[in-house]
């Protein structure tokens, strides 16, 4: 049987904002592009075009530095 109230959704985790380390994270972003270690939209798009190919690339090691 149906009742008029409606169910409460829960809580989901990414309702909760956490600004400290929102901030950390965009510090680090910023720092990285300073430091000229960004990856070329071209480099990502080539390598996910791989995925589920016979000859499928694993990431490249220097992204993973």
């Amino acid at each position: 049987m149906l009742t008029s109230q409606a169910m409460k959704p829960e809580p989901s985790i990414f309702d909760e904002t956490d600004t400290e380390a929102d901030a950390r994270r965009h510090a680090e972003a910023l720092a990285d592009i300073k430091a000229g270690r960004l990856i070329s939209n071209d480099e990502v798009c080539a390598w996910l075009e791989s995925w589920g190919a016979p000859d499928e690339k694993p990431a490249p090691a220097k992204w993973l530095k």
